[in-house]
């Protein structure tokens, strides 16, 4: 599980929370109406611009946000360079049944086994990016959505506020309340957007990016293996994935 996200989360909404306790009467900040209008309506306008499954399914992607966790690239270089040095001393066969964690460089290896061309190999896999890649922009996509429609939706059920405020003003001590519902909306809107949807759009793509650099590892460990590449040599090519820092624990 990925902390930092919970963390985020809860603290972002906790700060919000404590911040209107402080100031008197939470309740004050608890309508229906303007519940209904800007959350109802962000998920119905976004349902608007997706099909129903990838509307379902970027939810499954967003939990990715909570429970993914990216592979340290380190530990993958190790795995790399340990499949290579048995594939180098004893041929590709011997690479079966060889146990590997990263079920993407399980993949690669299995097709090295059954003997495909190097470059189907390549290409498979590039594939299998591609289609992860597009995957995760289908999710990001759907809450960067959200974080641009739940402000408009707020704004919206402001303008509904006013207009009902306006149309009843034979009352004075009515418009303060009803000015109070009316802005309601607008920070719902706000807090949808700017402390959920939006972070967690911008987890997913950091976790996306992460996968694809730890993907684009593996593609070259394939290649490597492939061509008979000297463990030592593969290790040192790997190692320019790696931050500097531990580019010289490595070494």
């Amino acid at each position: 599980m990925d902390i930092a996200t919970l963390v985020g989360l809860l603290g972002g909404f906790g700060i919000i929370i404590g911040a209107i306790a402080t100031g008197g009467d939470v309740m004050l900040f608890v309508n229906v109406p303007s519940i209904l209008i800007v959350v109802g309506g962000t998920f119905m306008i976004t349902l608007m611009q997706v099909s129903l499954g990838d509307f379902l399914g970027s939810f499954a992607i967003g939990l990715k946000a909570f429970l993914y966790k990216v592979d340290d690239p380190k530990k993958l270089i190790e795995e790399a360079v340990a499949l290579a040095d048995v594939a180098r001393k004893n041929g590709l066969l011997a690479l079966e049944g060889q146990e590997i964690s990263n079920q993407f460089m399980e993949k690669g290896v299995g097709l090295c086994v059954d003997g495909h061309d190097p470059a189907l190999v390549q290409k498979m896999l590039i594939k299998d990016i591609d289609l992860t890649i597009q995957r995760h922009e289908v999710g990001q996509r759907m809450f960067r959505n959200m974080a641009t429609m739940a402000p408009a939706m707020g704004m919206i059920g402001t303008l509904v506020g006013l207009v009902q405020m306006l149309a009843n003003m034979s009352d004075p001590s009515a418009i303060g309340p009803a000015m109070a519902i009316a802005l309601l909306t607008t920070l719902y809107g706000a807090i949808i957007a700017n402390a959920f949807a939006q972070p967690m759009a911008d987890k997913l793509g950091r976790a996306s990016e992460l996968e694809q650099t730890n993907k684009s590892l593996i593609l070259e460990t394939i290649a490597g293996i492939q061509e008979g590449m000297n463990p030592k040599v593969l290790e040192q090519m790997l190692g320019t994935y790696l931050p500097p820092k531990k580019r010289a624990e490595q070494a």
